[in-house]
């Protein structure tokens, strides 16, 4: 079978051989996978002594191929969408609700890659992070479960509750890639009052066509930081409410330098963290897609595995909004 590896920090299509269920879980025969901007920090940053540890792809969307499983739910044929870690829930991160923190979260993972024609999942996966999916989707909506995961978590953390009436509150996203438009609307099926904000007009026409707007006369409750740019902390800061939280949920280039720490101490700013989605996330996700209580239609552009460095370079040079590999 074919799948990607980066070797001497170029993307490869390489052959290997099927996966093969030696214990409790499943293969998946992988329909397709969306291209994450973490694989793109991967690519970039890889060097010749982390690049064999490096797995591309986690936006897996597949059926079910072969099934060894005490989990009832799913069987042969079944098309599924999936997170690619999970959590022990015993140690003091998991008490502490710091699931991506867990040893075991940071170990497992799928095999060999999202962008391959087959993966393994063992039996956690299953139990965790699988979910089938609803048939009238696309497949490269199907891929937005572990994205839209992520975003449930960052506001969750930023103290929101799913079908609680959120209403009073107003959330600024600054940075309107494909995973800031994903945050405003994933705010908006919580019922946050939802803005967004890009340098680029061409970002914020798109986010004005799917209802989102930036009213620069605002000021705002919580901050979504989506754009991998340290600048982004100043605008957060012009806008965010005094009291109010900046939710910072990206990696950036640089750190910022000049740490704000008077005016995050006198206006008593609260900065918050998101990394990567609990289980409980990932199946808000699910029934969030698959109800179609937040639409992602239309957002991808396809590309054929051989050409995934294609679609790497295209996304680096922003050309595409967002790459879905098909396998």
């Amino acid at each position: 079978m074919k799948y990607a590896k980066l070797k001497n920090g170029k993307i490869e299509i390489l052959d290997c051989k099927k996966p093969e269920l030696k214990s409790k879980g499943a293969i998946i025969k992988v329909l397709g996978c969306g291209l994450c901007g973490s694989d793109l920090v991967k690519i970039k940053h890889a060097t010749k002594e982390n690049e064999d540890k490096i797995i591309l792809g986690h936006e897996v969307v597949g059926i079910i191929d072969e099934i060894d499983s005490e989990i009832k739910d799913f069987k042969i044929g079944d098309i599924v969408a999936l997170g690619h870690h999970y959590p022990c829930f015993n140690c003091e991160f998991c008490k502490n609700k710091s699931y991506s923190m867990c040893k075991t979260f940071k170990k497992s993972n799928i095999f060999p890659a999202g962008f391959a024609q087959y993966i393994m999942v063992d039996d956690n996966h299953l139990k965790y992070t699988v979910y089938k999916m609803n048939p009238s989707l696309k497949n490269d909506e199907k891929a937005f479960l572990e994205p839209l995961s992520c975003c449930i978590r960052a506001i969750e953390r930023a103290g929101y509750k799913y079908r609680e009436d959120n209403s009073d509150f107003n959330s600024l996203v600054i940075g309107l890639g494909s995973i800031g438009l994903l945050m405003l609307k994933a705010l908006k099926a919580f019922r946050v009052n939802a803005f967004g904000f890009d340098i680029s007009d061409e970002r914020q026409n798109l986010a004005m066509k799917h209802g989102f707007i930036f009213d620069e006369t605002k000021k705002y409750d919580t901050i979504f930081l989506t754009a991998g740019n340290s600048k982004t902390i100043e605008t957060a800061l012009k806008y965010v409410i005094d009291g109010g939280k900046i939710i910072v949920f990206s990696s950036v280039e640089d750190d910022l330098k000049g740490f704000s720490n008077n005016e995050i101490y006198y206006r008593e700013l609260s900065i918050i963290s998101s990394y990567s989605p609990a289980p409980n996330d990932i199946k808000l996700s699910a029934e969030l897609l698959n109800n179609g209580i937040v639409k992602v239609n239309n957002l991808s552009k396809h590309y054929t595995l051989d050409n995934l460095a294609v679609a790497v370079d295209d996304s680096f040079r922003n050309k595409i909004f967002k790459a879905y590999i098909e396998i």
